[in-house]
């Protein structure tokens, strides 16, 4: 069965990723859980590193806030933080992840092992380097 793909329509265009559900199941399983209630439509893209990463998912819009719910830290050794992954982001604690996440705009495999990598982008790329901090996603879904 092939894995799902995340769509998000942002203000600059559209980005898609494909969800890695073999390697992350419990990731990714928060992440389309999250999305089919809606969490994610109109929040702000709040974290924009131009060549690191972009990031999203809070709905404070400043980094600090997340769903409610927690999931543990899930490391797939073949996920890496090449340029596209979709990874989650989280506090100090390795099992804090909840709803923010982000995408590669370039390698960063120094975050390998640390954080949990789930998607990997398909299409969009240059969507996802025009965004800039305030930029919200308009509306987020799984096909």
């Amino acid at each position: 069965m092939p894995n799902k793909t995340a769509i998000l329509e942002t203000q600059k265009g559209t980005i898609k990723f494909e969800l890695k559900e073999q390697e992350a199941p419990i990731t990714t399983k928060n992440f389309i859980d999250l999305t089919n209630k809606g969490f994610y439509n109109n929040l702000t893209l709040h974290g924009v590193e131009p060549g690191f990463v972009i990031q999203g998912g809070d709905p404070k819009g400043n980094g600090t806030g997340g769903s409610g719910k927690t999931i543990p830290l899930e490391i797939a050794p073949t996920l890496t933080h090449k340029k596209g992954a979709v990874g989650m982001a989280r506090s100090q604690d390795p099992d804090s992840a909840s709803s923010q996440f982000y995408i590669c705009l370039e390698d960063a495999k120094f975050l390998d092992k640390n954080y949990a990598v789930f998607g990997q982008v398909t299409e969009g790329m240059d969507v996802a380097a025009k965004i800039r901090k305030g930029d919200r996603i308009l509306k987020a879904t799984i096909t």
